[in-house]
């Protein structure tokens, strides 16, 4: 049963105060939780929408929008028109499909846009992949430009497929990817799975000051950190450069991390590579196993919340929320806002109260060229596309 705003917040306290995290996990400082400050506007920009998965900002005020079957959506002016693409190939499957997107930064010139995509043949599950698109002038049809990127691990049901592609400010593009349930993945250096990768925009190639730049396998030198189980989010906070990210637990510890250059973070249900079996009982962020690894920056503890995108609150419009950072969460409903002093450390968590009860799930998040926040629903039938502002 869903609980009100007042129930939740009790809740949230109550829980936080009570419940430590598994044995072996970081240890994070309990935030404290409570309405928002402030009111919010929500208005439905687009509705009739189907899991809507990420946003792409387009010069002159169009977005577009993936959906996880395998659809995309041209959102300009208030209407909505399917765009055109061949994505016969997309394999539609529990959490796999249709996933992000990122636009390129020369978009006016090139008009090319790089979604993270399943891939089949002959009905058969390949791997993930990230697809590089150019979009005619009217907006009405894509083309597939070039596959960007090949070969990161796929589970033939789709599970924990990631796949979350943000530019940053130096060009580079960040990818936030699952472990696809399989136990070995996160901690193999060898495989893209349960990673941050960073890669060039343009030809998918690994940067030259990625921390495994001078390994043999090309694999291991677009790797930017390690140890994820199943990032959702990937946000950049403005004049900073820290990347924070929005990650899956099991049936507990969703997290928000930090993202350091060549970090561990810790998840193996592997156990060291000596359980074959997919084991999610081990910690989210095991100290025990890696007592290097990073811990994170704020958890969920014992309550499931599926954190998925995550964005920052940018502009002096925002009063008090000026640079919180924006968390969707799909299992808990609701959208919650992490507020961080200057080394990215959590001070306390609210929650809008505009979101209580009210869209569902929620998915994607991504701040607008407008000062505004836009977010997904994902609940499936009639999904919507909504924007947010202060009230």
């Amino acid at each position: 049963m869903r609980l009100s705003v007042p129930a939740l917040f009790a809740t949230l306290v109550v829980l936080t105060a009570a419940c430590s995290s598994p044995p072996g996990n970081a240890q994070t400082p309990p935030a404290t939780t409570a309405p928002a400050a402030g009111g919010f506007h929500v208005e439905e920009v687009a509705s009739g929408l189907e899991h809507g998965w990420d946003i792409g900002f387009l010069p002159g005020g169009a977005m577009l929008v993936t959906q996880r079957p395998g659809r995309l959506a041209l959102v300009r002016e208030g209407r909505v028109t399917e765009v055109r693409a061949d994505f016969f190939d997309v394999l539609v499957q529990g959490e796999g499909g249709l996933m992000g997107l990122a636009p390129a930064a020369d978009f006016g010139s090139s008009r090319e846009f790089t979604t993270c995509q399943t891939h089949q043949e002959n009905g058969k599950a390949v791997d993930i992949r990230l697809v590089t698109w150019r979009l005619a002038e009217d907006g009405a049809s894509a083309v597939k430009a070039r596959d960007l990127l090949t070969g990161l691990p796929v589970n033939p049901s789709g599970r924990h497929s990631g796949c979350r592609p943000t530019l940053a400010p130096d060009g580079a593009l960040l990818v936030g990817t699952g472990d696809t349930a399989t136990a070995a993945v996160s901690q193999d250096r060898h495989r893209l799975g349960g990673k941050v990768l960073r890669i060039n925009a343009k030809t998918g190639e690994p940067l030259p000051d990625n921390p495994f730049f001078s390994s043999a396998d090309p694999n291991e030198r677009r790797i930017w950190t390690y140890g994820h189980r199943n990032i959702q989010g990937v946000a950049i906070r403005p004049g900073t450069g820290q990347v924070i990210t929005a990650e899956h637990g099991p049936a507990f510890d969703d997290e928000v991390n930090l993202i350091k250059r060549g970090g561990n973070y810790g998840w193996d249900p592997s156990k060291g590579g000596t359980d074959p079996n997919y084991d999610e009982s081990v910690p989210m962020t095991d100290t025990k196993r890696f007592p290097d690894a990073v811990s994170p920056l704020w958890t969920t503890g014992s309550i499931t919340e599926a954190t998925s995108g995550d964005a920052f609150l940018t502009g002096e419009q925002w009063g008090a929320n000026n640079g919180a950072l924006a968390v969707a969460a799909l299992k808990g409903q609701k959208l919650l806002l992490l507020h961080l002093d200057a080394a990215a450390n959590v001070t306390s968590v609210t929650l809008p109260k505009e979101f209580d009860d009210k869209f569902g799930r929620l998915r994607g998040v991504r701040s607008g060229p407008d000062g505004a926040l836009y977010v997904t629903t994902s609940n499936g039938d009639n999904d919507k596309l909504l924007r947010v502002t202060p009230a």
